[in-house]
């Protein structure tokens, strides 16, 4: 059985960085840490998940396994009080994991795609979280209606474009059943329990 592979000085330190801008566009946890869902301290959690994730990479004496990643993230937003049902956690663990095998044979074109495309970002729209029962009857309401639904991207959650992220604080359940957006996307409850992906 061959040695588990480490990353060199120069990789760790991009790795760093790579993390780090893999969780700036996790919309979910960024809604977390603006709205202090976890407390005043919000963003120092956010910012210790990073340390936990390196930490884990370079003293882990087991092979890495996402699961245990998806785990760790999943520990991070519960300790924002904020519950994610969207599928963002598989995705930026796997998107983690894949930058951490490129990182290891010092390929770092995807860290470098993620630099590009931060600093072409503008400003990050306004993301409010909908949780008013009249607020949802009101769209309800509204879908028929063809002036709604043309710009109001302040319901929408747009920083990554292949995720819906959906956040919702632990502490502050939806009361109603789901309703369907204006853009089509539903509105998914948490569940009770947490399925793992393969």
């Amino acid at each position: 059985m061959e040695p588990e592979r480490k990353l060199s000085a120069e990789a760790g330190a991009v790795f760093q960085e790579g993390v780090g801008l893999v969780l700036s566009r996790w919309s979910a946890l960024q809604l977390a840490v603006e709205n202090e869902w976890g407390g005043r301290d919000s963003r120092l959690k956010a910012e210790q998940v990073i340390s936990d994730i390196i930490s884990w990479v370079n003293h882990s004496t087991e092979p890495l396994y996402i699961d245990d990643l998806e785990e760790m993230l999943n520990e991070a937003m519960l300790s924002l009080n904020t519950m994610t049902e969207d599928g963002s956690i598989e995705e930026v663990a796997e998107k983690i994991m894949i930058m951490y095998e490129e990182c290891l044979d010092c390929n770092f074109k995807s860290i470098e795609n993620l630099r590009e495309a931060n600093s072409r970002r503008g400003p990050t729209p306004h993301v409010r979280q909908v949780v008013n029962d009249e607020e949802d009857s009101d769209e309800d309401d509204d879908e028929t209606d063809p002036s709604m639904g043309k710009d109001d991207s302040s319901n929408m959650i747009v920083d990554t474009p292949e995720s819906h992220a959906v956040a919702v604080p632990v502490n502050e359940p939806m009361t109603k059943p789901p309703a369907k957006a204006e853009d089509g996307w539903e509105v998914v409850r948490p569940r009770k329990c947490r399925s793992r992906r393969n």
